[in-house]
């Protein structure tokens, strides 16, 4: 059966995932590297940890659920402080930074046994930065076969709980 406006039929079967189209179109961006206001980094910490999914605060940076992850428990740790460029940060918060980097892989591992982490900063829109005004740093947990046909052949990742559920797992088994 073929419906009006919806193309010529095939033999795909599609889950459709709409919420990426918000990310593709720029939802949560700042309009440019100097918009504080806009800034979902610096916005976050103002809102509650639950609502916020913060997963843990230091107290030069901290780690929150990534609303468009690539993997379930793909978390983010961000400066406080609005800074673009690794070369940028002080000694204080690259250590901090890294201690935050370990204690968020532990409890990664801890609460849904991942076997292995992509670690990763993109430096600068042209790099792939979403957010290039806001110094960020990607914590992407890994599992034997997680990359199956969905994310390479119909472009689609399936994530199998909801962030809320993720964010309270992984805080649980934050020590």
């Amino acid at each position: 059966m073929q419906f009006d406006g919806v193309g010529v039929p095939d033999a795909w079967q599609r889950i459709w995932a709409p919420h990426r189209m918000a990310y593709i179109q720029g939802e949560n961006r700042p309009k440019d590297a100097d918009d504080l206001v806009g800034c979902p980094f610096c916005r976050i910490p103002t809102i509650g940890d639950d609502e916020a999914l913060i997963v843990a605060r230091g107290s030069l940076a901290y780690v929150v659920l990534n609303l468009y992850p690539y993997n379930a428990g793909h978390t983010l740790i961000c400066t406080y402080r609005h800074v673009a460029d690794y070369t940028d940060l002080t000694d204080e918060e690259v250590a901090e930074i890294g201690l935050l980097t370990q204690r968020t892989m532990r409890a990664i591992r801890s609460a849904s046994g991942a076997q292995g982490f992509n670690l990763g900063i993109n430096q600068g829109g042209i790099a792939g930065a979403g957010i290039a005004a806001h110094f960020h740093q990607h914590v992407v947990p890994r599992w034997g076969g997680d990359a199956n046909f969905m994310p390479i052949i119909g472009q689609t990742k399936i994530l199998p709980e909801m962030l809320s559920d993720t964010r309270a797992l992984i805080a649980a088994h934050w020590s």
